[in-house]
């Protein structure tokens, strides 16, 4: 059975939003993540690139399915929607997600676990990118982005696959993995419906020759196809 997002009915909220409601629904939101581990047997994975285009006007987002073990591609889909908010520190996944949830829905394949460019809880109110579009999708997601939003961390040695906590206070929000040698880290948090843990063991085990995760690059080189 394919996996689509929210019909209409049990759609999670509207995206008809000011700034202030936006960010007061984050909060509200980031209280409704499952912060461990709840996944099944994971045969697909789909990797997700969110961008924009026509100046900002248009969101465009590719998803890629990959066959989990072997990461192999199996489906791949690029959405456009007009951009439904202006850009605002911090309510980014508000101008993406739309355009993700479209491309989703003309998923024929069934996905079990999503890996998203972009951030999870390692946001300042724990609704990035990745854990929005878990929640409305209702799938374990996980976010790898090339730049800190919020928290500190240590020194990352310099090995493949090496990593430090990323935190906020007291609490561990995240890791910052070094994909390869010699090249700046990667940002990983988990979304929803995953563990700090499992949202890097996933990262580390999609890492191939390039500094990104297979399913995230392969999304991302199919957003710049245009």
């Amino acid at each position: 059975m394919t996996q689509h997002p929210r019909t209409r009915e049990t759609a999670l909220h509207d995206w008809d939003l000011a700034p202030k409601e936006a960010i007061a629904l984050q909060r509200t939101l980031a209280g409704r993540l499952i912060r461990e581990d709840a996944l099944g047997e994971v045969e697909h994975i789909a990797g997700v690139d969110i961008g924009f285009e026509d100046g900002g006007d248009t969101t465009r987002a590719a998803v890629v399915v990959l066959s989990w073990p072997g990461l192999a591609p199996i489906e791949q889909v690029v959405a456009r929607q007009p951009t439904r908010m202006p850009y605002v520190p911090g309510l980014l996944s508000f101008r993406e997600i739309p355009a993700a949830l479209a491309a989703f829905e003309r998923l024929d394949s069934r996905v079990d676990l999503v890996m998203v460019d972009g951030h999870g809880i390692a946001h300042p109110r724990r609704l990035g990118v990745a854990a929005h579009l878990g929640l409305w999708l209702d799938l374990p997601t996980l976010g790898v982005a090339k730049k800190r939003l919020t928290g500190r961390h240590g020194e990352v040695p310099d090995g493949r696959a090496e990593s430090t906590d990323l935190m906020d206070g007291d609490e561990r929000i995240g890791v910052v993995l070094r994909s390869r040698a010699g090249v700046k880290p990667v940002f990983v948090s988990p979304g929803h419906r995953l563990s700090v843990d499992s949202a890097r063991a996933w990262a580390v085990a999609c890492l191939g020759r390039y500094k990104l995760p297979e399913p995230t690059r392969l999304a991302d080189r199919l957003a710049s196809r245009r």
